[in-house]
């Protein structure tokens, strides 16, 4: 079956500044919206009830807001949520994302691998498709634990350290880096050819015009739901 188009990172930058500016939406939104969708696929991957320990992994830039703003819907959700952010973004956002997780007594740790040992699920919202060069500290052990973790690890739009294009590393801490699951965001990109768990696509906010525009298909959404999962490839199931 037909795979959903991938979005290259060329336009997918181009795409979250026309969202932007002619879009209208604001940054803070379309985080809500995909942190939203992250916390969702999470919840079909592995409810509360048997999984409530989750560990968030959250780098400096976007994928790190999506991330915060996952912890908090996991929350509400009924998980236990631990947020393992080391180095804070400068813009504001960053601080009242995290300042709402503070106000629900979601703890927050500096030691990764202890935390990691307790949990029972990793979301990786460290790098997202904007990622490239080499992994700077603290994140190279992160990675590398999460590459040989038995635990099991949902990543936000991309697994990190992978190139948006050219896929897992050669070399690093990311060699053998190889999630239980992935959500795309907004459309599935490049790297998803050499991904073999299971895949998700949210970001239910992108009209069909948008889309037609930039190159990429719209997964068939149904009802009320904020994820679709697809094959690891893009496929449609």
């Amino acid at each position: 079956m037909a795979g959903l188009r991938t979005l290259g990172p060329k336009a997918a930058a181009a795409l979250d500044e026309e969202l932007m500016s002619s879009g209208a939406f604001s940054i803070d939104q379309l985080m809500e919206l995909a942190g939203l969708a992250v916390s969702q696929a999470l919840y079909t991957l592995s409810p509360p009830t048997k999984t409530p320990n989750v560990l968030i992994a959250c780098g400096p830039g976007n994928n790190g807001g999506d991330g915060l703003v996952a912890a908090r819907h996991l929350h509400h959700f009924g998980y236990r949520p631990t947020m393992y952010f080391p180095k804070q973004g400068k813009s504001e956002l960053y601080q009242r994302l995290r300042t709402q997780l503070e106000q629900l007594k979601v703890p927050f740790t500096d030691d990764f691998l202890s935390a990691m040992g307790k949990s029972d699920y990793v979301v990786d919202a460290i790098f997202g498709f904007s990622f490239s060069g080499e992994v700077r500290e603290p994140f190279p052990a992160v990675i590398k634990a999460l590459a040989e973790s038995k635990v099991p690890v949902l990543a936000v739009d991309a697994p990190s350290s992978w190139n948006i294009e050219d896929g897992p590393p050669k070399e690093g801490p990311g060699v053998g880096y190889q999630p239980t699951a992935l959500i795309s965001l907004t459309a599935p990109k490049p790297l998803v050819k050499w991904f073999k768990g299971r895949h998700f696509v949210g970001g239910r906010f992108v009209s069909r015009e948008i889309a037609e525009k930039y190159g990429f298909d719209l997964p068939p959404y149904q009802g009320s739901d904020q994820v679709v999962e697809i094959g690891s490839q893009g496929e449609k199931l």
